[in-house]
């Protein structure tokens, strides 16, 4: 049996609530670990009663997901409570950077300082160049503008960025001498039409995490990205689950607890010598040439 080394271990995890964030928060939870948790209910445009029916019917699209995105964080916390492991949540929109200090200071307070972080939070707007392209269909597609640029950069990019300085700042003050860092990016960062800023602002993250990589290993942390690949999280239409399982080596769409598990590898120390990396987990949707 293979030992993470990671019980009794402080991890901060922002997106917690929902999906991806919720399948790893759990999963670091059953390795031991206490966790505190962010989350954020961002605005939508759907009313509780259409949100209600969609969580009801369970089938995936916008409406689906964003109901996903609103999901109390209360279910997670009960879970916890019911294993008897340690969580301490905070709700905290990461686009005000003020909210950032706010979250290490509360969890150095709650569970100690910060062993390991893992960015999950992200925002999403489907943005075109193309007039052509625009629609209210569904999430709807929309023209690029300044503000929809800079909510992308300054929630998926920035927020990274500075989550990554108050960890360091806290790990240096504290003493610590092993530590992970783990981003979560998109498979689809590099390109994304329909999508331009949200893929921009991920290809930005793993620029970042690269440079974090080069600045922090001296210190003894690793900082490492994840890309995943289509996980249904609630955003994947039914009819579009088979067109991309057919597209995957591994047959299937992905599942949230398939990133989780990949994440506690990288938290791992059998993760020890394993730096500046880009991994895509997502049954080999896209293999990089």
């Amino acid at each position: 049996m293979i030992d993470p080394k990671l019980k009794g271990k402080v991890a901060l995890i922002t997106g917690a609530n929902h999906g991806i964030g919720a399948a790893t928060t759990l999963a670091l939870g059953k390795q031991g670990m206490k966790v505190f948790a962010s989350y954020f209910h961002p605005p939508h445009r759907y009313s509780e009663s259409e949100l209600q029916r969609a969580e009801k019917a369970g089938i995936g699209g916008d409406v689906f997901y964003q109901a996903m995105q609103q999901k109390p964080i209360g279910h997670l916390v009960n879970q916890f409570e019911e294993a008897d492991m340690t969580i301490s949540v905070l709700e905290a929109d990461l686009g005000d950077e003020t909210n950032i200090l706010k979250l290490f200071d509360a969890c150095e307070k709650e569970l100690g300082p910060v062993d390991i972080l893992i960015n999950n939070h992200t925002h999403c707007v489907l943005e075109t160049f193309d007039p052509e392209q625009t629609s209210r269909e569904g999430s709807g597609v929309f023209l690029s503008t300044a503000s929809n640029i800079d909510a992308h950069f300054v929630i998926n990019s920035r927020a990274y960025a500075l989550m990554m300085q108050a960890y360091l700042n806290q790990y240096l003050k504290n003493g610590l001498n092993c530590g992970r860092i783990v981003n979560t990016s998109t498979d689809a960062a590099h390109c994304h039409p329909l999508n331009i800023s949200y893929a921009a602002s991920k290809h930005a993250i793993e620029s970042y995490s690269r440079s974090a990589a080069c600045e922090l290993g001296k210190y003894g942390i690793t900082v490492n990205v994840i890309a995943p690949g289509p996980v249904q999280t609630g955003y994947i239409l039914p009819e579009d689950e088979k067109s991309i399982a057919q597209s995957t080596p591994l047959g299937r769409v992905g599942k949230p607890e398939d990133v989780a598990d990949v994440t506690i590898f990288l938290c791992s120390e059998q993760a020890r010598w394993l730096t500046g990396q880009l991994l895509y987990v997502g049954g080999g949707y896209r293999i990089p040439q």
